[in-house]
């Protein structure tokens, strides 16, 4: 049991805390199983419309800190790759942030030059050692 004030207030914290990150923990699985019965339904423009709805849920929870932003991300890769697999009209790619016009006009395409391969050599054998050297006596 807690023996100062602090202690007693900071228990009280915890357990208010915890109930709070447990009620955005239960909306985050109601979002991703939202987006999963939309594409298990087999409709793609249903599940695309419930993705984009859902998608800004999985990220304010990750902005919370209530999951890690890794796997805020693995998930909505994960749901995106099932609604991409689907058979569908729906070809516009779902829910991808646009870059800025005015940085994406600004910076030129670099072009890449392709490095010369590697002159081969006449029949590459590998070189053999050289015997070692014997030991001088005195």
């Amino acid at each position: 049991m807690a023996n100062t004030a602090q202690a007693r207030k900071r228990a009280r914290q915890a357990v208010k805390q915890r109930a709070h990150n447990a009620s955005l923990r239960s909306t985050l699985r109601t979002a991703i199983k939202k987006i999963i019965k939309a594409v298990e339904a087999g409709d793609k423009t249903a599940a695309v419309a419930a993705y984009s709805e859902n998608v800004s849920v999985i990220d304010r929870i990750a902005d919370k800190k209530i999951i890690h932003k890794n796997k805020a991300s693995r998930h909505k890769s994960r749901l995106n790759a099932a609604i991409k697999a689907m058979a569908g009209t729906v070809s516009a790619p779902v829910a991808k942030k646009a870059a800025p016009k005015a940085k994406a006009e600004a910076k030129p395409v670099a072009v890449v030059k392709a490095k010369a391969a590697p002159k081969a050599k006449a029949e590459a054998a590998p070189k053999a050692k050289a015997a070692p050297k014997a030991k001088k006596t005195v």
